[in-house]
């Protein structure tokens, strides 16, 4: 299929409206319409209910969008990696959760690209059944998660633990009542640490505010007040500062994270490297 097709479909969905996706795309609108149809014809189903001034996804429509964007987005990763190996260099394409990023891997990347200029990277935010999705694909090299995937073809290594701390904005608070309050965060971290929190705080309930982004959940504190686990090296300066403050008796939650690729990865020589670095540099010993 013609990307144009992809590109025309995506962004008619985006504003649903054709005139406009014709004004964003530089071309006319019955081009656009003509493109539509063309899809429509190919797939042999209606993409848009085109009622005047509402333009609609169809069930089908719907369906259509996750493989378009995904088609349109291997499309750029395959012009991108042979653009690069044209050149002599291999492009490393890098994931992880929400969560990772905001705790380690930013600065992880910036070490890694400082220490090894010449590889170019791509990372990408995912949630982690796409990361797993994507590695065996192979559209994605390297990946970072707290539960590692017990799937064959992909191989996983531990790079380090990671302490979980649960801090509030009033000092002294008992752990057991601090979970009980309205303004106590339950943070996903994971089944794991789900499962270790009810065993801590069998009696708590269900919280009554749950974020799935650990530094969302630490902007709230600080603008609302509230308690909440977060990874200590969040919240290290912040205890320092006397902004936040360790809940009494909250036991420490160790969450282990892990590097998993591809079993047969040619780049494997590649991705040991960048490993090895976050293990050396970016975390304690």
């Amino acid at each position: 299929m013609d990307i144009s097709l992809l590109r025309t479909f995506l962004e008619v969905s985006r504003v649903r409206h054709f005139g406009h996706a014709a004004e964003n795309l530089c071309i006319t609108q019955s081009a656009v319409s003509a493109r539509i149809k063309l899809i429509e014809d190919q797939l042999d189903v209606t993409l848009f209910t085109r009622d005047r001034n509402n333009i609609q996804l169809t069930t089908a429509g719907q369906r259509f969008t996750r493989h378009a964007e995904s088609i349109l987005d291997s499309w750029n990763r395959a012009r991108q990696d042979v653009l690069l190996s044209s050149a002599g260099a291999q492009l490393i394409s890098v994931g992880a959760t929400y969560n990772l990023w905001d705790i380690l891997l930013e600065r992880w990347l910036i070490g890694v690209h400082q220490r090894f200029p010449r590889i170019p990277l791509r990372t990408e935010t995912v949630a982690s059944e796409n990361l797993i999705r994507m590695l065996l694909d192979k559209t994605l090299d390297l990946g970072f998660l707290f539960e590692p995937p017990q799937v064959q073809k992909l191989a996983m290594e531990e790079v380090a633990s990671l302490d979980l701390i649960m801090v509030s904005t009033l000092p002294d608070l008992p752990a057991q009542q601090a979970v009980v309050r309205d303004d106590y965060i339950m943070v996903d971290w994971g089944t794991a640490f789900a499962l270790e929190h009810a065993r801590a705080f069998a009696d708590a309930g269900a919280a009554k505010l749950s974020m799935n982004a650990a530094k969302t959940a630490l902007g709230f504190l600080q603008t609302c007040g509230g308690s909440a686990y977060l990874a200590r090296p969040m919240v290290e300066q912040l205890i320092t500062a006397g902004t936040l403050h360790p809940v009494p008796q909250a036991p420490t939650i160790k969450r282990n994270f892990y590097a998993v690729y591809h079993s047969q990865n040619l780049k494997l020589d590649d991705l040991k490297p960048l490993i090895q670095n976050l293990r050396t540099d970016f975390l304690p010993s």
